[in-house]
């Protein structure tokens, strides 16, 4: 006889003599029913003209993206930080380091030559029916002198109000590697940073759980303000985007999990997804790290080097927004402004997307990196007003792409320095989200007699 019968029913979204437990809709399923709302309500706002609708959609999806953000900068430097400091726990740290950066680049390179050969292919800039004069000039555009000096900060709180992330994580790493200096004596800040860095998880897991609600005004709002027709100016650049983001994460990803890591693809796309998932909806690396890294660990990577890996590469490794946009972005301006491209471009937009990655920082958004490779090439700067009025439809699959890269490089190294837990590889499935909701709530729920 069992001593506690309510708990034999636990889970069965069943009711019993003793409590009833509501069914739990998967997180992936939550997300799906947001986009497909999302775009209903947006095409009824924009049909119909519904003023109050269009109102909404834009305030809850600005609500999501600023509860998501109202956390990045403090969770950025106890991230960083943490992941620094734990790395004396893992043997070989400087060769996992090493070995993590040389995988960012490659997979880099690969994503940059992709973008520039769909771009070369189909001329995304043709027949568009744009011209100089529908471009404008960015508020603040990046370049190779700002990058370098604006690493380090004047003070240390201007990077935080401002949100400037590479200097974040300039502080962090410096913070970080103070504290492996000092050894045991950092050890309380150390734990203290730990517990911060907890908190903090605990506390965007709450805002990841809003997700589908948030998914419902970003894509209903991104319907309602820009409509089909405008898509349809930029049909071939968006096509080009999401093809090339395509082709790398269900080609390029694959291709090295099986040949590189020996690891079966699907069963990093079955562990990694709800990561993929939440970046599309989020357009926010730094914002989907809490999930990354959850699903990297579920995927057998040890704890220690994911907490690495995972921080770092949400603040550096953005195969989507660096190397594939910028290279496409490029040809499109080049071509709406009659300039040439020569091998010596293409070039420099490789050496850009592989160094200058930081620059995008993790946030929504990749217009800092594309000043920068436009700057670096000679283009005008107008060409990035062409671009910003579709720029959050083409966000959400370069993210997905980013967060995807971040949670590959951790994979691919654990499986080449044999660190790898298969067993945990093979068997990640359920969604980290659902686990932390589950976990979050109580078993049962009395029903009155």
């Amino acid at each position: 006889m069992s001593a506690n019968p309510a708990s034999a029913t636990a889970g069965t979204g069943r009711q019993s003599g003793s409590g009833f437990r509501i069914p739990k809709v998967p997180f992936w399923a939550q997300i799906v029913a947001g986009l497909v709302l999302g775009v209903l309500l947006g095409w009824l706002a924009r049909s119909y003209d519904i003023g109050w609708l269009y109102t909404t959609l834009d305030k809850v999806g600005h609500i999501f993206v600023q509860l998501l953000k109202l956390a990045v900068a403090p969770l950025v430097f106890f991230a960083i930080l943490v992941s620094i400091t734990n790395l004396r726990k893992v043997n070989n740290a400087a060769r996992l380091a090493t070995r993590t950066l040389l995988w960012f680049m490659i997979t880099s390179l690969i994503a940059v030559a992709i973008g520039l050969a769909i771009g070369l292919i189909t001329n995304p800039g043709a027949g568009t029916g744009l011209t100089p004069k529908d471009g404008a000039k960015p508020d603040h555009a990046g370049s190779w002198l700002d990058f370098l000096t604006g690493i380090i900060p004047e003070n240390v709180i201007t990077p935080f109000t401002e949100l400037n992330v590479l200097q974040i994580v300039f502080m962090a790493a410096v913070a970080g590697i103070a504290a492996l200096q000092l050894g045991e004596k950092a050890q309380p800040i150390l734990t203290l940073s730990e517990s911060i860095l907890e908190l903090l998880q605990k506390a965007l897991w709450w805002v990841i759980r809003l997700a589908p609600l948030g998914t419902v005004g970003l894509i209903g709002y991104a319907i309602a303000d820009y409509g089909w027709d405008l898509i349809g100016k930029y049909a071939t650049f968006t096509v080009d985007v999401y093809v090339g983001c395509a082709l790398v994460m269900f080609g390029v990803y694959p291709l090295l999990l099986a040949t590189v890591a020996k690891v079966n693809p699907l069963q990093f796309f079955k562990g990694a997804w709800p990561a993929i998932q939440l970046a599309f909806v989020s357009r926010s690396s730094v914002g989907t790290m809490p999930v990354t890294q959850k699903v990297t660990e579920r995927l057998g990577v040890p704890k220690e080097y994911a907490s690495f890996s995972v921080p770092f590469g949400a603040t550096t490794k953005m195969d989507g927004c660096a190397a594939i946009y910028p290279a496409l972005a490029a040809i499109f301006i080049a071509q709406i402004f009659d300039v040439q491209l020569g091998v010596g471009d293409y070039i420099l937009i490789a050496f850009v997307s592989v160094i200058g990655s930081a620059a995008t920082a993790g946030l929504t958004g990749a217009t800092v990196m594309l000043t920068l490779t436009l700057s670096t090439l000679g283009l005008p700067l107008e060409g990035v007003g062409l671009l910003m009025a579709i720029d959050p439809i083409l966000d959400m699959m370069r993210t997905a792409t980013n967060v995807a890269g971040q949670a590959l490089v951790p994979v691919i190294v654990s499986a080449r320095e044999k660190i790898l837990d298969l067993d945990a590889y093979n068997s990640a499935s359920s969604s980290p989200v659902d686990d932390e909701v589950r976990d979050a709530e109580p078993v049962n729920v009395p029903v009155a007699a």
